[in-house]
């Protein structure tokens, strides 16, 4: 068992704040990457009176997921969204995962790359589902079943939760990738997505229509629209249905940034959480 204090406890309120219950653990050790974060938990309003277990989402860059005053780029609101949705019949637990500076790009990277160098996304999501998942399954009510996992991320983030949702088919049924940095793997993730299982499950892809300016896409040889429609008809060819286990969204002159992100979480949410099996019982 994990140590879990309440978040805000000894922090300054006029600069921090969340919604609902959450609860921090600081340092956890990952044996896999030698090195520690805090591991940040949102709990639904009725796990307090309730003998409940919850569909359980693991999403990254856990500093910008629930208070402003601790992110480094904006803050998502996850902890407001649940707080929605549960007034609509769906809750979840919601576990953040910080991210640890500079390794970020090599623990968000499913494969080494030229420029950005040697990858460490296996062994990250290894510390997240053999690490952070048992930990979390043991102090808290979860359901801990494929069924009722699941994953979110954005940009390199969003890169990662995709190749988790296809290499690691027994762990999660569900996940969002939101703005996934495609470029930075467009030679292996989709041959990778196209030679593995395709699980049974709800996948959500989305893309801000201003995201990546004409400059940056010549910079780096890269379509970016067709490259995100690509993907979309690539999960469809593998047998995801359209608005039922598949949702693809291009948000017009959405941009690569938090706010954006923000703003299109809770559609995402319901889509992942409507089945169901996916509420709370």
């Amino acid at each position: 068992m994990a140590q879990w204090t309440n978040y805000l406890d000894g922090l300054d309120r006029a600069r921090h704040r969340v919604s609902g219950t959450v609860k921090i653990a600081r340092g956890i050790h990952s044996p896999m990457l030698n090195n520690a974060r805090d591991i940040l938990i949102y709990l639904p309003p009725s796990y307090e009176w309730s003998e409940r277990r919850y569909p359980v989402i693991y999403m990254h860059d856990g500093q910008n997921l629930f208070d402003p005053g601790a992110s480094f780029a904006g803050e998502w609101g996850a902890d407001e969204a649940m707080e929605q949705l549960s007034s609509e019949g769906m809750e979840a637990i919601i576990v953040g995962i910080s991210n640890v500076g500079e390794s970020r790009t090599r623990e968000y990277q499913p494969f080494s790359h030229p420029y950005f160098g040697a990858s460490s996304g296996d062994a990250y999501l290894d510390f997240v589902f053999e690490t952070v998942k048992p930990v979390i399954d043991a102090d808290f009510r979860t359901q801990p079943d494929r069924a009722h996992t699941g994953m979110i991320g954005s940009s390199l983030g969003g890169l990662i939760t995709l190749y988790a949702y296809f290499k690691y088919t027994h762990v999660l049924g569900f996940a969002a990738a939101l703005s996934p940095s495609l470029w930075i793997a467009r030679n292996t993730i989709q041959p990778f997505i196209d030679t593995a299982q395709a699980p049974p499950g709800r996948l959500y892809l989305d893309i801000g229509t201003a995201e990546y300016s004409p400059e940056a896409q010549n910079r780096w040889r890269y379509d970016a629209m067709g490259d995100y429609r690509g993907m979309a008809d690539l999960l469809a060819r593998k047998g995801y249905r359209r608005d039922e286990s598949l949702r693809y969204v291009e948000d017009v002159g959405g941009k690569h940034n938090e706010a954006d992100w923000a703003r299109r979480l809770p559609d995402a949410l319901r889509f992942l959480l409507r089945d169901p099996m996916l509420v709370s019982r």
